[in-house]
């Protein structure tokens, strides 16, 4: 096509400031928005522990936020009123004042009546408690629109759970200390025998499945007590980490269902640990090798908070802590780190107030979601929707990934 070597006008105002210096822009911070937090009193499950303890609450308070605590909430981790009124928190002596705040605090799932308390948007961090999860929970939960996060699937910067890691830590050495107790007599019913060994006596046996945290410090208090040890898992490499730890030798194995099976009948004590990422704890060991298992013999399930990894194992209560089926005891608390709960809620407030001065210098926890993707992997409910995978498996309910929830958002 010839030329014409006509010019296309262009606008004076698009080429004038080309190379002219340009005004200077400052970075506009983020307003730090204070947060709205509330700690209810535990009622369910035997729970004695608290999700802020006072220390924390005082740093919480110093910056700016407000903390309203339920009258009580802290008695059975031997907290009154009066240490968390000193550091600046305020005693509510209502539940339903306490669940006006934004953020809700609980160490156990909040039960169907709660629940009705909530608000559109609301924020809640607890445990999820899969074993006492119903449709009906989901759906209440997805009704009132709340972000719900479960506490064991948090992940932090290094991918790992902190707080399953930390009530791992006390699960193991709890669940040791506990089949050790199981173990003596009992009007005869049970072995009696001690965990560790004497001169000219040998040990009792001790089988673990998983190589995680909780089989670490199992291991621990076993090797210290003297017992015999198996330890069972899958990933070769964590039974090489485990055996680096402890910094000895260990009998392990993966889980090859005939080798399982041989040191299981002849076990004392067999410990559950281990843990799902995203949902219900495999089943490894079936009914038909508890049956054959030595009478008296002990089980620690650990892994009932997602469900056991026995066939046998069924929810218990610190009340009634164990029940007895093929003549062997089982012991399957879900909140197991429960029985400590001082300790148990110092660690866990440690982990929540990081996320929480996090969440204060971002400007919400919500804000905090969109740039911390371990905080993301704990959402379970976003405002209507389910995100959980496993969930939605479970009952049949259509769930969408959080990542296209929060982006279609911003």
């Amino acid at each position: 096509m010839p030329e014409t070597g006509k010019k296309i006008p262009i606008p004076k105002s698009l080429t004038e400031g080309q190379m002219q210096t340009q005004t200077e822009t400052l970075q506009v911070l983020r307003k730090k928005d204070k947060l709205f937090i509330g700690i209810p009193k535990e009622r369910t499950l035997q729970e004695n522990r608290v999700a802020l303890v006072p220390t924390s609450v005082a740093t919480l308070v110093s910056l700016g936020h407000r903390v309203v605590v339920e009258s009580g909430a802290g008695d059975k981790s031997n907290y009154s009123d009066h240490n968390f009124s000193e550091v600046g928190a305020e005693i509510a002596y209502s539940t339903e004042s306490v669940f006006k705040a934004d953020v809700i605090l609980k160490v156990a799932p909040p039960t169907l009546d709660e629940i009705e308390l909530f608000h559109p948007n609301q924020i809640l961090i607890s445990p999820l408690h899969l074993p006492i999860i119903s449709e009906d929970y989901i759906y209440r939960m997805r009704h009132k629109r709340v972000i719900a996060l479960a506490m064991e699937y948090i992940q932090d910067e290094s991918g790992s759970f902190p707080v399953v890691r930390i009530m791992s830590e006390m699960a193991g050495i709890s669940a040791m200390h506990t089949a050790a107790e199981l173990l003596t007599s009992k009007d005869g019913q049970r072995r009696g025998v001690l965990l560790g060994g004497i001169s000219g006596v040998p040990p009792a046996k001790v089988v673990i499945l998983g190589a995680g945290v909780v089989a670490e410090f199992a291991t621990r208090v076993a090797i210290g007590l003297g017992a015999e040890i198996r330890v069972f898992d899958n990933n070769v490499s964590k039974l090489m980490r485990l055996q680096h730890l402890v910094g000895r030798q260990l009998n392990t194995s993966t889980l090859n269902p005939i080798q399982l099976e041989k040191e299981l009948v002849s076990a004392d004590v067999a410990i559950g640990a281990i843990h799902s990422t995203t949902g219900r704890a495999p089943v490894v060991v079936s009914e038909e090798i508890v049956s054959k298992m030595k009478r008296g013999s002990v089980i620690v399930d650990v892994s009932i908070d997602q469900g056991g990894c026995f066939e046998t194992s069924e929810v218990c209560s610190h009340d009634n802590p164990t029940f007895t089926k093929h003549d062997v005891i089982h012991y399957c608390v879900p909140n197991i780190a429960s029985k400590v709960p001082r300790t148990a809620s110092i660690a866990v407030s440690n982990i929540l107030t990081s996320i929480l001065l996090k969440a204060g210098n971002t400007g919400s926890i919500e804000s905090l979601l969109t740039s911390h993707h371990g905080l993301r992997h704990g959402v379970y409910t976003y405002k209507g929707a389910l995100t959980n995978e496993y969930l939605g498996r479970r009952f049949g309910i259509k769930h969408t990934d959080i990542d296209l929830l929060i982006t279609s958002q911003l």
